[in-house]
């Protein structure tokens, strides 16, 4: 009989306080394994709490949790030997060379000598590594130190990985390189990753599902697709090439609002196609001749902004 895997991560009721400040009040989060996870939140949400219990570093004061199948407050080295943790910070040892670096960790695992340099060898290749392995990491540049840091992290083959602000600093093609390096790790070895980041776009490229931390209090989960929907705001600009079109255009498109300096007309806009092809239509079926026609959807960077709050002081 076929049963569904248990999730990578599940949690209920999870609260902690420091003093008599809550930071987390009632999380519950259910992530399946093999699957891309992003925590969102302002900075002081929580995020990075979650992130310290669900690790083993520190305890909750409440709540059921379980990590790879194990409480992570009862059974902190079975946790530990199912998961990796990538900082944002990176933890690479600069003063040695990439294949020591890999090597160290490899022995501080206990993997054996033969093991450890033949896995050393296999990270090497698969980050793209090889060329530089025996050169100092202080030479490596940030897409190099980050591609390490995150070799560092799979030489125990963890099933789940914590990957905080993995591409902070990093330029926008080394920053797609990691995000093609995670999305493999997740196709190919079936890894689950838990990602928290400040990039929204990061989190929309790669995550199959988003929650929203705010105040302590998650105020949202789902897709990105289905976070966007939460959100009101999309609408259809249509910039017109003269005055006559612009007037013409108001009378007959029932414009929202508009903008008589640009000759700009704002509409309504669901996402759907329907509303784009009716559109097209009215212009159509008037004459009106249209310079440019642009669709605004509701992105990450509105929900965030609409749905989180500053942190309570």
């Amino acid at each position: 009989m076929h049963t569904s895997r248990p999730p990578a991560i599940s949690v209920t009721g999870l609260r902690k306080s420091y003093g008599t400040h809550p930071v987390l009040s009632g999380i519950d989060l259910t992530i399946p394994q093999g699957t891309i996870f992003s925590l969102l939140g302002p900075n002081g949400a929580g995020k990075t709490t979650t992130v310290q219990i669900l690790s083993t570093l520190i305890k909750p004061d409440a709540g059921d949790i379980r990590v790879a199948g194990h409480d992570p407050a009862k059974e902190p080295d079975h946790v530990r030997a199912a998961i990796g943790v990538t900082g944002q910070f990176s933890a690479i040892d600069t003063f040695l060379t990439g294949e020591e670096n890999l090597r160290l960790m490899a022995d501080l695992l206990h993997l054996g000598r033969t093991p450890g340099r033949r896995r050393a060898h296999e990270l090497l290749e698969r980050f793209d590594l090889t060329d530089a392995a025996h050169q100092p990491a202080a030479t490596y540049s940030g897409g190099m130190r980050r591609r390490l840091d995150l070799a560092m992290t799979l030489v125990g083959t963890p099933r789940l990985i914590f990957l905080d602000e993995p591409t902070t600093g990093l330029d926008p093609r080394s920053r797609r390189t990691m995000w093609q390096i995670v999305k493999d790790l997740v196709r190919q070895n079936g890894v689950t990753i838990f990602l928290t980041t400040q990039y929204l776009e990061e989190a929309d490229q790669l995550a199959d599902h988003i929650a929203l931390l705010s105040q302590g209090r998650l105020v949202a989960h789902g897709t990105p697709d289905e976070l966007k929907r939460l959100v009101p705001g999309g609408h259809i600009a249509v910039r017109f090439t003269d005055e006559n079109a612009y007037r013409r255009a108001l009378h007959h498109l029932g414009a929202t609002t508009h903008d008589d300096a640009t000759l700009t007309a704002h509409l309504p806009h669901t996402g759907g196609v329907k509303t784009l092809k009716n559109l097209l239509d009215r212009l159509d079926t008037h004459a009106i001749d249209v310079a440019e026609l642009t669709v605004h959807t509701p992105d990450l960077d509105d929900v965030f902004l609409t749905l989180t709050k500053e942190p309570a002081p």
